[in-house]
């Protein structure tokens, strides 16, 4: 009995410290889920080329709407649609290149700090596998970016990147990030447009062919010593500047948009001066040019002809076919801004 009772405290501690580590358990397990979960964001991530995790109905779920908040990560999610890559206005496969970047330079620039590598996260949704995801964020418009912070219970209160800061690709993608999480994205680093063997082989091949260029040179037997070549060139370059394709090129505005009102027919002229279209630049520019290379006759080939009646026939026309495209660009920019062109007399002719 002496022996039994003498065991008995320590089968009383040894009871203790068992609830004592089932409580701590039970403690952790409380809290594992979502360690869990961004352990699994981590894995997919790391398994993911360009560091985007691809999302779907289900994985939607298992990390944000069945968790309870606050979460300790945000996920940066962008909404896609396969379908739609081929409306160049929407400009979706370009976008989710930058956004890709944009998830490859946090990484890269965050690789020594783990703690904020695990709390965003980059995702994209693709609409025809995600339909129902679509509709919990309210999405019905692309292209299309949400922010979901640890502290969003309901998808539609997810914060919406404007869709007017999408012209600046990855550089407003990554001032969305820091000025809504507070992490640092870091400069955007982007891959050379040429690999180093692409660079050495056109290195090797112009060696080759400097000889053989050099021998032409001297020779005045290039292309730049051809006349119609600078012609061509000028009247390119003419047109280029009159039809505003640095602002499309810039702006990266779609030749065309299509109807809304009826998504079979195309719009080439946007009336409004907020917005020019490629169509309506190359228009106005092909006129402009038009009366350029009319000018450009009249002044340097038609004063060669000896036949004075030829002459005055062929300037009358000229001049008619100058007058009609300036008068079609008046029209279209009246027509465009609301704004009219007036002319004005000497007082004298009054």
């Amino acid at each position: 009995m002496a022996a039994v009772s003498g065991e008995t405290p320590l089968r009383l501690a040894a009871a203790a410290l068992l609830l004592l580590l089932s409580a701590a358990a039970a403690a952790v397990a409380v809290a594992d889920p979502d360690a869990d979960r961004a352990a699994e964001l981590l894995s997919l991530q790391s398994r993911s080329k360009s560091g985007v995790i691809h999302l779907d109905d289900h994985a939607v779920s298992r990390f944000l709407t069945s968790t309870k908040t606050p979460r300790s990560y945000s996920l940066l999610i962008f909404f896609d649609a396969t379908q739609l890559h081929d409306k160049s206005e929407l400009h979706l496969p370009e976008l989710r290149r930058e956004f890709s970047l944009v998830a490859a330079s946090f990484a890269a620039n965050s690789a020594e700090n783990p703690s904020a590598q695990s709390r965003l996260f980059f995702c994209d949704l693709e609409f025809k596998e995600s339909q129902s995801s679509f509709a919990q964020f309210g999405v019905n418009s692309l292209p299309h970016i949400r922010l979901v912070g640890p502290e969003v219970k309901s998808l539609k209160d997810s914060e919406q990147m404007d869709q007017g800061d999408f012209s600046r690709m990855a550089e407003s993608m990554a001032e969305f990030i820091e000025s809504r999480t507070g992490l640092r994205v870091g400069p955007i680093t982007r891959p050379p447009m040429f690999s180093k063997t692409q660079i050495g082989i056109v290195v090797v091949l112009v060696l080759i062919w400097l000889p053989f260029a050099a021998k032409k040179v001297l020779a005045g037997e290039t292309l730049l010593h051809d006349k119609k070549v600078w012609l061509i060139s000028a009247v390119f370059v003419y047109f280029f500047s009159v039809a505003g394709t640095m602002h499309n090129i810039i702006r990266k505005m779609p030749m065309f948009l299509v109807d809304r009102n009826d998504p079979s027919k195309l719009v080439f002229f946007y009336q409004g001066s907020g917005m020019q279209l490629g169509a309506e630049g190359f228009a106005v520019g092909f006129l402009y040019t038009i009366v350029g290379l009319l000018l450009a006759m009249m002044t340097h080939l038609l004063v060669r002809v000896r036949n004075v009646n030829v002459q005055r026939g062929i300037m009358f026309s000229a001049l008619l076919l100058c007058f009609w495209a300036v008068k079609k660009v008046v029209f279209l920019d009246n027509w465009k801004t609301g704004y009219g062109i007036h002319g004005f007399w000497p007082n004298s002719w009054n």
